[in-house]
């Protein structure tokens, strides 16, 4: 049974689809910095706000856009990872070898 999606989900799946098919095109030695960055982001960007406020959702799509735009540029190479977003992942990892 598949779930049914609203347009505003369907369209933030796609700007995660289209990041992380991003990631795939950036050197090696730098996919798993670009990976963390996008897993980081979106995670993030989801906690901080109700996914009822449609204005805010369809204002971090648009800037999810733009910056995106930016990265797929072939002239990025790298991206800079915060301690904190070292740490989220860790945590993360830690999470899901618990279960």
């Amino acid at each position: 049974m598949s779930a049914r999606h609203s347009g505003l989900q369907k369209e933030v799946l796609a700007l995660y689809r289209r990041a992380l098919r991003m990631v795939r095109t950036k050197p090696a030695a730098t996919r798993d910095k670009f990976h963390l960055f996008v897993r980081y982001s979106f995670k993030t960007q989801a906690t901080t706000f109700s996914p009822r406020k449609v204005s805010t959702v369809e204002h971090l799509i648009r800037k999810g856009r733009k910056q995106l735009e930016t990265y797929e540029s072939p002239a990025v190479k790298d991206c800079w990872v915060s301690r904190e977003m070292r740490e989220w992942s860790a945590a993360e990892r830690g999470r899901h070898t618990a279960k």
